[in-house]
Formats: C-alpha cells, structure tokens, sequence
C-alpha cells in the first residue's frame, strides 16, 4: 500500500515535470529567434534617461511657477521642460522658457528663450538662446537675459535689437530698472548708441 502511493507521487511529479518541459518548448517555438521584447533603440533611450536623471537631477515637465517679486509685481515662469540641479536643489534648469512680467502701473512685459535657468528661492532668472522680449509696441531680441530679483533690473545683452514701429535700436547691453521704469542703453565697442526712436520702455532715455 505505501508502495503504491510512492508510485503514484513519483508518476505525478513526472508528470508535471513533462507538463513543465513541454509548456516552455512550444511557447519558445512560437516565438521568432532573436525577438526583442523591447527594441535597442528604446532600451538605449530609457538607459540614457536613467543616467542623466542619476547624473543631473529629476527631469519635470510643462511646470509654472508663479509669485512675486519683492517690489509686488506678479511673475509667471512656465518651462515645457526642467530639471532640477542635485547638488542646489534651488537651481532648476529649462527648456523652451516663457515668462510674464505683470507690473502695478498695469503694464507687461513678455520674455521667452530657448533655455533658462531659475532659482526658486532668490527668484532671480537667467534666459538663453533667442531671446524674445516683448513691452507695449516694442519688441525685443537678444541671446541672453538676467533677471535680478534683489536689484529689480533686467539686463539684455549679447547681440542686442529692438524694434518699434518707428525704428531700430542696435545696442551691447539693456539695462531696465524695472522699479524706476528706466532704461540704460550701453555699446561698449565705440561708446556710442546706435539708435533713431525713443523707446516706450520709458519715456526719457539715460545714456
């Protein structure tokens, strides 16, 4: 009698065995050799995802900020994409920046760039890369701006160009005091201004 259930436990657990055996042989068979589950490409991408995130820090994307300055006025930072610094967790770097500038005399100022740089405790901002600025009926093009919340100023600068409809400014440098609502206009190659209009920025020019 016990003879008989060794018998039958060795033949059941042959038989799940073989149950075993077959299921993976068929189930290798139906697949094609050499089937990727998951393409290089995409691995590659995913790894490299993975390492920048190891490396720079986490990556957020379509994030606003928004608050104010410290003279009151209503800011808003949006960034398709952002990545915050892991070593100064209040560095955050940007892609495909816009910024909104709402002053208390109920005018604003539009800033947009490639890249950007922002430091969520000071507030200050750095923007990168075709810089675009837009006030009243002037616009404005540049390759980099910084914004200094402490000092309340905008500074534009590198390959500097203002439009309005009644003329063109070439400068080195724009400095705005966006407390007084003045604007310093600075050429450091012959010390003089190329201009022929008088920005709305303010309403008198400081050279």
């Amino acid at each position: 009698m016990v003879r008989k259930k060794k018998l039958r436990l060795i033949q059941l657990g042959l038989f799940i065995l073989g149950s075993i055996i077959v299921f993976y042989t068929y189930s290798d068979k139906g697949r094609p050799p050499n089937q990727e589950i998951i393409s290089k490409e995409t691995q590659e991408k995913i790894k490299k995802q993975i390492t920048d995130q190891s490396e720079e820090g986490d990556v957020f994307y379509n994030i606003e900020y928004s608050g104010l300055d410290l003279n009151g006025n209503r800011y808003i930072l949006k960034s398709k994409e952002a990545i915050n610094n892991k070593n100064t967790q209040e560095l955050v770097s940007m892609k495909f920046v816009e910024a909104i500038f709402y002053f208390k005399d109920d005018t604003t100022l539009y800033v947009w760039s490639d890249f950007g740089k922002y430091n969520n405790k000071s507030l200050d901002m750095v923007f990168e890369g075709n810089v675009k600025a837009k006030y009243l009926d002037s616009d404005l093009f540049a390759q980099k701006a910084q914004y200094s919340n402490s000092d309340s100023f905008l500074v534009i600068s590198k390959n500097v160009k203002v439009t309005d409809i009644r003329g063109t400014i070439f400068a080195d440098e724009l400095l705005f005091d966006i407390k007084k609502k003045k604007l310093n206009i600075a050429s450091f190659d012959d010390k003089k201004i190329n201009a022929n209009i008088n920005l709305k920025w303010k309403k008198d020019l400081e050279y």
